[in-house]
């Protein structure tokens, strides 16, 4: 049961969107356990979508030109190096690093990861578009409408994850549209196509978190005790993620906030409370003509009475 349009359980976003009949709500999956940090999604999306180069130097944070998701980067490969630590992914076998004897093991290991638009149940985003530039699809992601959007940028600091952004050329605000043309036409987006691990998958998302859940299992037997999913529970902060994760870390390793909240949940809420105020502030304003009114009324009255 939904509590309210901006909050809670939503099994059927599209329906509410006012999509009659829609098909079974898709996303994605993204295992980072499977990944390799080839950046074919980058480049898929990138090609697919026709968006502009975000410069070639490294950031100096890793293998990394891009660093982060943006009005030009609608998919980002992320490269983590940790120290091993005793437990989860750093037990089994590693590579040898430069100057290691033969079978030692490195003492370090890369965590990777494919960051992408979340496709929030209840899309902060959405909520604050004033010209409706951002809507819900009857596949029940989120897309942004390139002619329609007016650059007011309300999106951005409504995202949770920080995902939106605006170009600074025309400040229009940009993100991934889980490629809604490929899916129309009965194809899968360019980047779970490109992937050559299947790091990335796409399909109906109950199949998808199904799949995800004996993941893990598989991964814990394995010895991978770290390995967690994040953005699967329908009943989180955002009403569950429309593309959701298998992490072998905690989600701050990987930058992903650790407990989402769509900013608009608690609108209703400060709605009331701004009613309260104007209430109170119109009632101390009558007051204060009223009062010295009543007060200048009892004088003349008083002074009649003497008289």
């Amino acid at each position: 049961m939904t509590d309210h349009l901006l909050g809670g359980v939503e099994p059927d976003p599209a329906g509410d969107a006012g999509h009659s009949g829609a098909p079974p709500r898709t996303g994605f999956f993204t295992d980072t356990s499977v990944c390799i940090g080839c950046k074919a999604c980058e480049v898929a999306c990138k090609e697919w979508n026709a968006l502009p180069e975000d410069g070639l130097t490294l950031t100096g944070m890793s293998y990394d030109n891009t660093q982060g998701l943006g009005a030009s980067t609608w998919r980002h490969v992320a490269f983590i190096e940790q120290p091993v630590t005793a437990g989860g992914r750093a037990q089994l076998p590693l590579a040898d690093g430069p100057g290691d004897p033969p079978g030692s093991g490195s003492d370090l290991r890369w965590l990777m990861s494919s960051d992408v638009c979340k496709h929030c149940t209840h899309a902060a985003c959405l909520d604050v578009c004033p010209t409706g530039s951002l809507f819900r699809t009857e596949f029940g992601t989120v897309v942004v409408q390139e002619d329609i959007c007016n650059g007011c940028g309300y999106c951005v600091p409504a995202c949770p994850y920080g995902v939106i952004e605006q170009r600074p050329a025309d400040g229009r605000a940009f993100k991934c549209t889980m490629c809604y043309d490929r899916l129309g036409a009965g194809q899968e987006p360019a980047c779970a196509k490109a992937c050559p691990t299947e790091s990335i998958r796409y399909g109906p998302l109950d199949e998808l978190r199904e799949r995800a859940a004996l993941r893990v299992d598989q991964l814990h037997a394995a010895g991978v005790t770290d390995a967690r999913l994040y953005g699967h529970e329908p009943d989180d902060g955002v009403g569950g993620d429309g593309a959701f994760f298998l992490l072998l870390d905690e989600p701050e390793v990987y930058g992903l906030p650790p407990d989402p909240v769509v900013t608009t949940r608690d609108l209703p809420a400060m709605w009331k409370h701004a009613g309260a105020a104007a209430l109170s502030l119109a009632g101390g304003l009558a007051l204060s003509f009223a009062v010295p009114a009543l007060k200048r009324l009892d004088g003349v009255t008083g002074r009649r009475g003497r008289r």
